[in-house]
């Protein structure tokens, strides 16, 4: 085990810990919000929309898309944890916008020194197209339905500013 590496983290970690104050919470998104959004180290999810830790469920992946597991997630967020509104948010220069699927597939593959073309990495050709798709995948999944309210967006990296798309 290579303690050194993270020696850095652990202690920012120590700190955090001295004032930690969220012990006890159940774990159920106070202000009844789920995020399925871009793993982006840009975004800030819950501050975007004026959250704090404990407000909202954020599921993050490459591109910010409703995946299978994503959908899961969200249907046990619906009936369990307290969501009633779930936002899909994309964002402007986003690799996995910014590239084709083979293009990726290369420059991973470039990068690993191996083969990479059995992955599916799910680049996006069309970001209000995907949304879309997206927005429809939540609001007709059988577990989840009308129960909340889904909405799609495009988070502009250099303003700061989200752009209702579906």
């Amino acid at each position: 085990m290579d303690s050194a590496s993270f020696e850095d983290l652990l202690a920012h970690n120590r700190d955090f810990a001295a004032s930690f104050d969220l012990q006890g919470f159940d774990g159920v998104a106070r202000a009844g919000v789920a995020m399925v959004t871009c793993m982006d180290s840009r975004l800030d999810p819950l501050g975007m929309i004026g959250l704090v830790p404990g407000d909202a469920k954020i599921l993050r992946n490459p591109g910010g898309r409703v995946t299978e597991r994503a959908l899961v997630a969200l249907v046990l967020a619906t009936h369990l944890l307290g969501v009633e509104r779930v936002l899909v948010v994309q964002h402007t220069r986003c690799a996995m916008a910014s590239k084709s699927e083979d293009d990726l597939i290369a420059a991973l593959g470039a990068s690993a020194g191996m083969d990479a073309s059995w992955l599916d990495l799910g680049a996006i050709d069309d970001q209000r197209q995907a949304l879309t798709a997206d927005v429809h995948r939540v609001s007709s999944h059988p577990l989840i339905g009308d129960r909340v309210k889904v909405g799609g967006f495009l988070y502009d990296v250099d303003s700061g500013l989200l752009d209702q798309v579906a």
